[in-house]
């Protein structure tokens, strides 16, 4: 199959599964049909499908991605020891680890082709992500306290591992409960990746965005708790500050320059 019979064939077969989607015409249009296969990944329950499914799926995904362009941590530049400040779609980077800024109910975002990196992340990874979190979480019985954390395989990403954490969501002015709640996601993380043999993480800016945090203050926790992370364990782990918009890259370049 190409890609082109791989995305009809996705589509028909998850269309299939819901008696609600019949008499959904797969349109031609080549975006229509990304749209409607990310939508159709997005809103999918967790539950399991047939292994010829997954081959065309994770064919598919792999292709995209590679189309895409994968990043290697080697091509890039340190901008202090063990740390690196990229720009960029972090499913497209080849690393240990990636950060999922994730809800507390784990298991993804169901918004159809919501622009989160929550969403991001499991359209990428595949629909096995979802599963996968779903029994995590039916193992622990309660939702995702904030600042703790979860590794699960990536997938069909690049990158070995995903973890996943979940971020304070602001809704007045900041507070130190929230401050203290952010940092532990980082510190979460990279206790997590640590016990998992991570050599290199890389952090998405968690909690900004949907979560309203602010994005200097997050920054700023950001860089200070894995520098003291790293000087109070003697972590040789990379590091890498993954951000999307030209206003974090200043922030975070900013920080990383007079630290």
């Amino acid at each position: 199959m190409n890609q082109a019979e791989r995305r009809k064939f996705l589509i028909q077969r998850l269309l299939d599964e819901q008696p609600r989607y019949k008499g959904i015409v797969i349109p031609l249009d080549k975006t229509e049909q990304q749209q409607l296969l990310r939508s159709l990944f997005n809103v999918r329950n967790p539950k399991k499908i047939s292994d010829d499914f997954l081959t065309v799926q994770d064919e598919y995904l792999q292709e995209e991605t590679a189309a895409k362009g994968i990043t290697e941590l080697a091509d890039l530049s340190p901008v202090s020891n063990g740390i690196y400040l990229w720009q960029g779609d972090i499913t497209t980077l080849r690393c240990d680890a990636i950060v999922n800024a994730a809800n507390s109910g784990m298991t993804g975002c169901y918004a159809p082709c919501h622009g989160c990196i929550d969403n991001c992340i499991h359209t990428y990874a595949g629909i096995q992500l979802r599963l996968e979190c779903a029994k995590i979480m039916k193992r622990q019985g309660h939702e995702e306290e904030t600042g703790k954390a979860k590794i699960t395989p990536a997938y069909n990403l690049p990158c070995k591992y995903i973890i996943h954490t979940v971020g304070p969501i602001i809704f007045g002015p900041l507070t130190d409960t929230d401050k203290e709640l952010l940092a532990s996601c980082y510190r979460s993380c990279l206790e997590l990746a640590e016990q998992n043999g991570v050599k290199s993480i890389a952090f998405c800016c968690i909690s900004t965005g949907e979560f309203h945090f602010p994005n200097d203050k997050a920054a700023e926790i950001a860089v200070r708790t894995v520098k003291d992370y790293r000087k109070q364990t003697g972590s040789h782990m990379e590091v890498i500050f993954n951000v999307f918009k030209d206003i974090d890259y200043e922030i975070y370049r900013g920080l990383l320059d007079t630290n």
